[in-house]
């Protein structure tokens, strides 16, 4: 038996359930990890709330983590009990240990703790994909990061700089401004009280931005695409206020021949040699100081919907973890 939260009925952060659960032998090509800690993030909520399906009733939330293996099952050779290892995976991470195919599981260097892991899985593969696979940030590039002050925003802010780019951030509150001028961004903007599409033309002197990474939705669109140039990228990569909702195709040739994305990170992970190559990059910008991860609020594992309420009342800043 083990302690873990359990989604019974989808809903509000109440029907996260607190309570004891059967956990079996690792079965063959599965690792069991005993956690040390647990990412809470925005896809945590979707799937509480029914947005996207879970596969069985009751379910377990969560996809990433950071832990220890404890038992390995058939056919299992790259880990051995002991070995410390993070994951962004399947659900079941709000648990005080778990099983979970290898194919999702890296090795986590003795430099890089167990809670700071389980805040950039998710987040930073998600950083790792944006900057380099759906759009490769260039020196000189000018790009626009929605929610700069969130979990991916802050990390994005980081990485891009490092990368040479010229970094604006929207943001609701000056605090968040600050933290994302301190991660790196070069300009933020308030939404709330700014016209940000205005902003974003007279900071960039018209020349608008090479990128913009979305994780907003429904209403920073189709604003995001007035600050393109022409031949930019719009990428959407969440949906915090709503998703974005069917448009006419043809608005993209309107507004400069625009490409328009909405990936996935599972995709991504899907090929486990490609998982392996953004995890490496991504230790390795932490391990260099390239990227901090900021975690501003810890919650207990039973107090799971209090990290909720939190996350979806935009009270949180960086990354949140439960400690199992």
């Amino acid at each position: 038996m083990v302690k873990s939260i359990r989604v019974h009925e989808t809903g509000g952060p109440e029907k996260l359930v607190y309570e004891d659960v059967d956990l079996p032998a690792p079965g063959p090509g599965e690792v069991q990890i005993r956690q040390h800690a647990v990412g809470v993030n925005f896809i945590d909520i979707y799937f509480r709330t029914g947005a996207y399906p879970a596969p069985t009733s009751p379910f377990i939330p969560g996809n990433e983590g950071a832990g220890e293996i404890v038992a390995v099952g058939a056919g299992v050779t790259q880990f051995k009990p002991g070995d410390r290892v993070a994951y962004a995976g399947t659900l079941g991470a709000y648990a005080q240990a778990r099983n979970i195919e290898a194919k999702f599981v890296v090795p986590l260097p003795d430099d890089i703790s167990y809670e700071t892991a389980a805040a950039m899985m998710l987040k930073g593969l998600t950083a790792e994909y944006l900057l380099f696979r759906s759009y490769a940030v260039q020196p000189g590039d000018t790009i626009l990061v929605h929610a700069a002050a969130g979990g991916v925003g802050l990390i994005l802010c980081q990485w891009a700089k490092a990368l040479g780019a010229t970094v604006i951030g929207t943001v609701g509150t000056e605090e968040k401004a600050k933290l994302a001028r301190e991660a790196g961004a070069d300009h933020a903007i308030l939404y709330r009280s700014e016209d940000w599409v205005a902003r974003v033309r007279e900071i960039t002197s018209g020349k608008l931005c090479a990128v913009v990474y979305d994780s907003v939705g429904k209403t920073t669109f189709p604003g995001s695409l007035d600050c393109l140039k022409p031949l930019g990228s719009f990428i959407s990569f969440g949906s915090a206020s709503g998703p974005v909702e069917a448009f006419n195709i043809a608005l993209l040739a309107q507004k400069g021949s625009l490409y328009v994305q909405r990936p996935s990170l599972f995709t991504y992970m899907a090929d486990e040699a490609r998982l392996r190559e953004m995890a490496a990059r991504l230790m390795a910008a932490v391990g260099a100081g390239k990227v901090k991860i900021a975690i501003n609020a810890t919650y207990p594992l039973a107090e799971a919907a209090a990290a909720h309420r939190a996350l979806e009342g935009r009270e949180t800043t960086g990354a949140t973890v439960l400690l199992p």
